[in-house]
């Protein structure tokens, strides 16, 4: 059952598609480019098309809040020798897209809707070491890059309605490092892959309509303007362990897992504005940790046609949730294809639906409102060359 290179690439590869994860969790973090054997460079596109939708506290319909958005990858594995290796992945790890609409809910004004945009940016080294066929112990540094706006409007942020944040992009260090495990004959792979967490202190720019007048609170001091304020922010990226496993059980056939855990709890974001006493509230925050899996199978149909079916399952990170991003978790299937014109490169495409799970969303530690029945469509292209 020794695969060739075609059926490695059906799998470890797998449903090129955006992920609709906890948290701001996006690409999940797949190293499978550098577990390929021989020389090997993908490029690849992802598009995620939500709906998200609900009600807010006085049973005004929320219209679809969530942006379609995309993100890139890419990477390239060279083997150096038959013990060394060496790969570069890109990828957009961790991100958010969401405008509610002016439709007279909770979380819009008479002019504009809440919003937010988050953007990371991460570049991988990897060096791995193969002292046998069997193993493979790999590790490196992670340059990373965030940045984002929020905007905050409506009655649900109260006098916060107006409150504009200005995250500047920040690079910051990480690392990872994991070990492989494959017998070749029997199609057996299977990677352990820790991430560390990457502390940033982004440069923000606050603004808004709060002000503390003369003796309003005598606890506190009087005639503080809270209209505009630049400091720092930290903003600490979460640490994740990704475990995948591949197995043969027929002819050119495959089955494969991957598990993910990635430590949202006790994340948050309290921009110096947002910490004073008077408000005393966060930006971002998530209770519980994520835990995820996707499993299906690969099957090689011909030389140049392979075809992939899977299904996923996302605990979320926590409920009530941010108004940000009014979901817990989801499930998932997805179906892929590869055609391959020659036995050195081929292309890929996928398709996945969501079904989103229900969640509150709250601001100030409050419900401000009900988002339940969503979905989201994903599709995604991927090229791999081996040289």
């Amino acid at each position: 059952m020794r695969l060739n290179h075609l059926s490695y690439a059906i799998l470890l590869t797998a449903l090129p598609t955006a992920s609709f994860a906890a948290g701001l969790d996006r690409s999940g973090q797949s190293i499978s480019a550098f577990l390929q054997p021989g020389n090997y460079a993908e490029a690849g596109i992802s598009v995620l098309d939500p709906t998200v939708k609900g009600k807010d506290n006085k049973g005004h319909l929320v219209g679809d809040m969530g942006d379609d958005y995309y993100f890139p990858s890419a990477a390239v594995k060279v083997q150096a020798t038959d013990k060394i290796s060496l790969g570069l992945l890109y990828d957009q790890p961790f991100g958010a897209d969401a405008t509610y609409q002016v439709d007279g809910s909770d979380f819009a004004n008479s002019v504009e809707g809440t919003g937010v945009k988050v953007r990371t940016n991460n570049l991988t080294a990897l060096i791995g070491y193969q002292p046998t066929e069997n193993w493979n112990f790999y590790a490196g540094p992670v340059y990373q890059t965030v940045k984002g706006n929020v905007s905050l409007r409506g009655t649900a942020y109260s006098s916060l309605s107006g409150y504009n944040i200005e995250l500047k992009e920040d690079e910051a260090y990480g690392w990872l490092a994991g070990a492989a495990y494959s017998i070749p004959e029997i199609a057996l792979k299977a990677a352990i892959t820790y991430r560390s967490d990457i502390k940033h202190e982004l440069n923000t720019t606050e603004t808004s309509n709060v002000y503390i007048p003369p003796n309003y609170l005598p606890t506190l001091p009087s005639g503080i303007d809270l209209r505009s304020v630049s400091s720092q922010a930290e903003v600490v990226t979460p640490q994740s362990v990704n475990l995948d496993f591949q197995t043969g059980i027929a002819k050119n056939t495959l089955a494969f897992a991957n598990l993910r855990w990635v430590h949202w709890d006790q994340f948050t974001v309290s921009p110096t504005l947002l910490k004073h006493p008077m408000i005393n509230q966060d930006l971002i925050s998530y209770s519980d940790d994520q835990y995820s899996i996707t499993t299906g199978l690969s099957h090689k149909f011909n030389s140049k046609w392979a075809g992939t079916a899977a299904v996923g399952y996302d605990s979320g990170a926590g409920n009530p949730v941010t108004t940000l991003g009014p979901v817990e978790g989801n499930w998932s299937v997805g179906l892929g294809g590869q055609y391959s014109p020659a036995e050195n490169y081929f292309i890929q495409a996928g398709v996945k639906y969501f079904w989103l799970g229900d969640a509150q969303a709250q601001t100030g530690g409050k419900v401000k409102g009900e988002f339940t029945d969503n979905h989201a469509l994903g599709y995604g292209l991927k090229i791999g060359y081996r040289f």
